[in-house]
């Protein structure tokens, strides 16, 4: 029985840095994993193709075991390492390196195609009300500030850890006018507002959007008002282990970001919860904004299957042996 092979010093100081955090954010951890294969496919010194897949498979589990809950890292994963194709080690090393660069390519133009595709939503003299802080969300009212539009917007504070004092201050930057509100005065201020404009964390095959805590209260309460919600959210947050069924592990965070110590002391036994995110249900939702375009979310699993395969492909680990 042979040994493994090695994965590349690249590849181990890209496993590290996104284990420790020092690689954050989807996009970032995404081209990381990613370019950290080409370089693993460049450097393999392998003999046959089985032994280049080997080594790919590897390079992609030590990837992958640093972060599996963070979608975007098994998404590069799957879009790279599900393109290797070829009869010998060049052909596979040429079809690995070729979907690296489009994978790599495709992330530089994501938030700007994304936002162009959620600015034409936006209309001269909106108002949307955010919540939490999401770069996709703001690239969309960017775009739309570049169109000469007037954009105005109510920013929700996004308790406990106020996200939305980041919003506050990019928009302020572009120009934008900007209203600060607690997020327990949302349905109040919703009767302002054209829109509801988010982000996610990740999204499900069946469209169901997971995003910060308050999400879904806030999108029940514009439903009822009538007020549309886009969700601006690259593919790469696109979630295909739902394809098979799998349920979105919600964070729980620690409880010192919504009480301290001594208030907890004199409250008495209490039990306290802070979950990170919820799960907006689809039919609350209008849009989707990717930079593939806008889809309503009930379509989104067809562009899931498209980029990331026909179900919840794993191609880092080792292929199963055809039963007898």
């Amino acid at each position: 029985m042979t040994s493994d092979p090695p994965v590349t010093d690249a590849v181990e100081d890209a496993a590290a840095d996104i284990a420790t955090m020092e690689i954050r954010g989807a996009a970032t951890i995404a081209r990381a994993a990613a370019e950290a294969l080409a370089v693993q496919a460049r450097e393999t010194d392998a003999d046959s193709p089985a032994t280049f897949e080997a080594s790919m498979r590897r390079a992609g589990r030590r990837l992958y075991d640093t972060r599996p809950t963070a979608v975007s890292l098994p998404n590069a994963l799957r879009y790279t390492l599900g393109r290797m194709d070829g009869d010998d080690v060049e052909a596979l090393r040429d079809s690995l390196l070729g979907a690296t660069r489009a994978f790599t390519d495709r992330l530089d133009r994501a938030q700007r195609d994304l936002g162009q595709v959620g600015a034409n939503r936006l209309r001269d003299g909106d108002t949307v009300m955010t919540h939490c802080h999401s770069t996709d969300a703001l690239s969309c009212v960017e775009h739309a500030v570049e169109q000469g539009k007037d954009i105005s917007a109510i920013v929700k504070e996004t308790r406990p850890r106020n996200q939305g004092h980041i919003t506050a201050t990019e928009l302020r930057e572009l120009g934008v006018d900007v209203t600060l509100v607690v997020d327990s005065a949302a349905r109040r201020y919703l009767d302002d507002a054209d829109h509801v404009l988010v982000g996610a964390d990740s999204i499900a095959a069946d469209g169901g959007v997971v995003n910060k805590i308050g999400t879904s209260g806030l999108a029940v309460n514009a439903r009822e008002r009538g007020v549309p919600i886009m969700v601006a959210a690259q593919t790469i947050k696109l979630h295909p282990d739902t394809l098979t069924g799998h349920t979105v592990e919600i964070e729980m965070r620690d409880e010192t970001e919504i009480i301290d110590a001594d208030t907890r002391a004199d409250i008495g036994d209490i039990e306290v919860r802070n979950p990170a995110f919820d799960v907006t249900p689809p039919r609350y939702v209008d849009a989707i904004v990717t930079e593939s375009g806008q889809f309503p979310p009930e379509s989104i699993v067809t562009l899931m299957r498209e980029l990331f395969g026909e179900s919840a492909d794993r191609p880092w680990e080792e292929p199963t042996e055809p039963q007898q």
